[in-house]
C-alpha cells in the first residue's frame, strides 16, 4: 500500500509536536509539508532530518500557509491536519474547506492521541484566549507548588523561531541561558518571571525529551500554555483561565473552546475590570458547558515598580500576542496609566520598520506598543521607535524588563499584574489535592 500524504497546518508549536508524536514513525504516513502562519521568518524553511527522524532523511520543508492548495494539487495529498491556536472557529472552517474543495481529508487531532503521559504529577494551566492572564495563574501555582514542599519544573509551550536542532531541548536555570538560547522578547516574557522567582523552566521541539529530561528534577510538572492550545502531557489537574473581557470567546475560539470542556477549574480573572454584563454572559456558558468545573475568580492586581506615574506623559509597551492574535485593543499598562494618573502619549508616529508595520496591521489598538520582539532587527526596531518618542518614561506592561534587550533614552516604569483570588475554592485546596501522588523515580 502507497503512504498516507499527510500536511500539517500550524504555526511552529504544535504542528510540530503532533507530527513528533502521531506520525514522525509511522511507515504508512508520509507527511509531505507544514505549512507555517503567525510567525515572522518561519516558512521557507525545513523541519530538520534530525527531528524528523529515519523515515525523513532530507526533513520535511516549511512552506506559507497561502501555498497550501498548490501543496495539495502537487503532492496528491489525502489528509491535511490542522495544529495551531487561538484561532475563531469560523477561521478553522474557512481552511477545512480549502482542503475539503481539493479533495483532501481535513482533521483535528485531539487529547487522546497527542498528550504524552507523565511519571510525575501534571498541573496543566490552559486559556480559553491569548492574554486571559495565564502566565500570572502559572505564577501562582507555581508558588503553591513551592508552599507545599514539593519542586516545580514549568515546561512551556513551544516557541521555536531559531535552529531548530539546538532548540530541541532548552532548560533555562539562570539568566546567562536566555542570552544561550538566543531568546526572543516574547520568550522571555514567559521565562524571566519564573527564572526570577529561582523556578527552572523549560521548553523546545521535542516534547518527549522535554519531558523525560524534565522529569528527572521534578516533583511536578508544571505545564504553561501558549496562545489557548491544549497541552501537550496528560493532566492530572487542568486550570483554565478565561476572560470575561471578552466574554463569548470562550465558545467562539479554537482550542479555548476545548479547554472550557476540558477544565476541572476556571478562573475568572479580571473580576475588577469587567462589567456586570461580560461576568454574567462568561459564568452562564460555563454553567451550560462545563458545570461540573470548579469555579475560582481572581483579580488582576495591578503594581508599578521604579516610580510614580501621576502626571507623567508616558509611552506604553504592552505583550505583544495579547493585542495581536489576542485580540485585545489594550492591555495591563493602559489599564494602569489610566488608573494611577499618567498621559499616554501617542506612539505611532514615531513608529518604524516592523513597529510601524505591525500597528498599521492592527488599528484598533490603543496608543501603545505590542513588545514584538521575534528578531535581532525587530527588536531594534522597538528600541529605535521607543528613543523617538516623547515622553518622560516608558511604561512597560510586558514581564520581562527590557533594559535587558534595549537601550533606552529614559526611564522605565514597570507594572507587574498577579494573580488575587477573590472568591470560590481555594486554588491551593485544588492544587494539593492533585499533586500528592507518590513520586516514582526515573
Amino acid at each position: 500500500m502507497s503512504r498516507q500524504r499527510v500536511v500539517i497546518m500550524g504555526a511552529a508549536g504544535r504542528d510540530f509536536h503532533d507530527f513528533n508524536v502521531v506520525f514522525r514513525d509511522d511507515p504508512n504516513v508520509e507527511v509531505v509539508a507544514f505549512t507555517a502562519t503567525q510567525i515572522p521568518g518561519i516558512a521557507n524553511r525545513r523541519y530538520p532530518p534530525e527531528l524528523a527522524g529515519r523515515l525523513y532523511p532530507d526533513g520535511i520543508p516549511i512552506v506559507a500557509e497561502d501555498e497550501l492548495e498548490r501543496i495539495i494539487r502537487e503532492a496528491r495529498v489525502d489528509t491535511v491536519v490542522f495544529a495551531y491556536s487561538d484561532v475563531s472557529h469560523e477561521h478553522v472552517m474557512h481552511n477545512a474547506s480549502r482542503a475539503l474543495a481539493q479533495g483532501a481529508d481535513f482533521l483535528l487531532l485531539g487529547p487522546n492521541r497527542t498528550m504524552l503521559e507523565s511519571a510525575r504529577p501534571v498541573v496543566a494551566v490552559c486559556a480559553v484566549r491569548t492574554g486571559s492572564g495565564k502566565s500570572q495563574t502559572t505564577r501562582r501555582v507555581a508558588a503553591i507548588i513551592d508552599e507545599l514542599g514539593l519542586r516545580p519544573v514549568i515546561v512551556r509551550h513551544p516557541m521555536p523561531y531559531g535552529d531548530l536542532v539546538a532548540q530541541q531541548v532548552q532548560r533555562y536555570a539562570e539568566y546567562a541561558d536566555l542570552d544561550r538560547y538566543e531568546t526572543t522578547i516574547e520568550e522571555r516574557e514567559e521565562y524571566e518571571p519564573h527564572l526570577d522567582a529561582g523556578h527552572v523552566v523549560y521548553a523546545g521541539v521535542d516534547y518527549g525529551a522535554v519531558l523525560r529530561q524534565a522529569e528527572r528534577e521534578a516533583d511536578v510538572v508544571l505545564w504553561d500554555g501558549g496562545n489557548n492550545d491544549f497541552s501537550f502531557y496528560r493532566p492530572d489537574l487542568t486550570i483554565v483561565v478565561a476572560d470575561p473581557l471578552r466574554a463569548g470567546d470562550e465558545l467562539r475560539y479554537h482550542p479555548g473552546e476545548t479547554n472550557l470542556r476540558l477544565a476541572d477549574v476556571i478562573v475568572i480573572n479580571k473580576i475588577d475590570s469587567a462589567n456586570p454584563e461580560q461576568l454574567a454572559t462568561l459564568r452562564e456558558h460555563i454553567d451550560r458547558v462545563n458545570p461540573r468545573a470548579a469555579v475560582v475568580e481572581a483579580r488582576s492586581r495591578l503594581e508599578l515598580v521604579g516610580g510614580e506615574i501621576v502626571g507623567r506623559r508616558v509611552v506604553v509597551v504592552e505583550d505583544g500576542p495579547t493585542l495581536t492574535h489576542g485580540g485585545m485593543t489594550y492591555g495591563a499598562g493602559i489599564v494602569a496609566a489610566r488608573r494611577f494618573g499618567a498621559e499616554l502619549v501617542d506612539p505611532a508616529p514615531y513608529a518604524v520598520g516592523s513597529i510601524r508595520a505591525t500597528l498599521e496591521r492592527y488599528p484598533g489598538l490603543e496608543p501603545l506598543l505590542p513588545a514584538m520582539g521575534y528578531g535581532v532587527q525587530q527588536i531594534h526596531e522597538l528600541g529605535e521607535t521607543l528613543n523617538a518618542v516623547p515622553a518622560e518614561l516608558v511604561l512597560a506592561a510586558t514581564p520581562i524588563d527590557l533594559r535587558r534587550v534595549l537601550t533606552l533614552n529614559k526611564p522605565i516604569v514597570r507594572v507587574r499584574y498577579d494573580l488575587d483570588e477573590a472568591s470560590g475554592p481555594s486554588l491551593r485546596s485544588l492544587v494539593e489535592a492533585a499533586v500528592r501522588r507518590e513520586r516514582v523515580e526515573v
